[in-house]
């Protein structure tokens, strides 16, 4: 349904969007998740069709969007970060108003207003103003305008900014109900309201697309964690399926190590423990949750700078000796 080919934005020497391409279906539920600056907002503001890209294509069903703009727009409903709201009007008003923006015909008008009103629990507010409405009431405003034409996407920047608790589950309600007929991208910096509703994560790094896949396959891992009685690295690094072996902390009195691994080679892994006559108290596939795999991702550059500048330190440290 989306396709997003080799996307970039440039605003002068820099770059906010770097030769991004992915691709998403309908019904989809995606995360897009990243830094501030990372390029999330501004892919959003392309896909809507309020920022031209420096290069590359964004297609809607076949429909390039610089040459279908008004008729890709009309399918989308789009929640900005800072949703734009007239603090003056009353919330049916201003959904009247936005409904006559999305082009909804006036025969139709009530009844869209009525349900975007159900879907978003603004009825005990939809006659005040906009004004004296909290924050998290606010949001709930915004996201009501991207449903008033009954959007087959929908891209929500922080819907869930500003909300109580209770109001990020009605959120997250909302969000599957609108999956069940409608592609949706969700961006947000609450990673766990992403692991809650979205079924793919694109995350971005400094204007790059780092990850694009499943949140099951994502968080399943490659490793296997064991716990033992005694020292078994050179034994498990001995094991023809097992790729590396990292020494975890210890507790209890036990030693433990997490190895680069596929699941299905833990047989092997408990044969050759027993074998040697180990006593094995842990053997599991490793299971991470979004908050660690976003860490990872982002401090990988972190990482392999600090290796960087050590190679650096060593080899000046290396001339000093050597010149005396």
């Amino acid at each position: 349904m989306i396709q997003v080919e080799r996307l970039t934005r440039r605003y002068g020497d820099f770059t906010a969007v770097d030769d991004v391409s992915f691709r998403i279906g309908r019904g989809e539920v995606v995360g897009l998740l990243g830094h501030n600056g990372a390029g999330k907002t501004t892919i959003m503001k392309m896909l809507t069709g309020y920022l031209e890209p420096t290069s590359g294509s964004i297609r809607i069903d076949g429909m390039d969007i610089g040459e279908h703009r008004k008729a890709i727009q009309a399918r989308i409903g789009y929640l900005p970060e800072n949703c734009p709201v007239w603090p003056e009007m009353t919330v049916i008003d201003y959904l009247d108003y936005q409904a006559g923006l999305h082009g909804v015909p006036a025969a139709e008008r009530e009844r869209a207003i009525a349900g975007a009103i159900r879907r978003t629990r603004l009825a005990a507010k939809a006659t005040e103003r906009i004004e004296t409405l909290s924050r998290g009431y606010r949001q709930r405003v915004g996201v009501a305008q991207a449903l008033l034409h009954n959007p087959d996407i929908i891209i929500l920047d922080e819907p869930t900014n500003g909300l109580d608790p209770t109001q990020i589950l009605q959120m997250r309600e909302l969000l599957r109900e609108l999956a069940k007929t409608a592609t949706v991208i969700v961006s947000t910096h609450i990673l766990q309201e992403v692991q809650a509703v979205c079924e793919r994560v694109l995350i971005m790094r400094a204007g790059r697309l780092v990850v694009d896949a499943r949140l099951d396959e994502l968080q399943r891992g490659a490793r296997l964690l064991v716990s033992v009685d005694r020292d078994a690295r050179e034994l498990l690094a001995g094991i023809e399926a097992v790729r590396s072996v990292q020494e975890r902390e210890a507790a209890q009195g036990r030693l433990r190590y997490a190895l680069e691994a596929e699941p299905d080679a833990a047989p092997a892994v408990a044969a050759a423990l027993h074998a040697a006559g180990y006593s094995l108290f842990e053997l599991q596939p490793e299971r991470r949750d979004l908050e660690t795999v976003f860490a990872e991702v982002n401090t990988a550059p972190e990482r392999e700078q600090e290796k960087a500048e050590s190679r650096q330190a060593v080899a000046f440290e290396r001339r000093e000796v050597a010149h005396g």
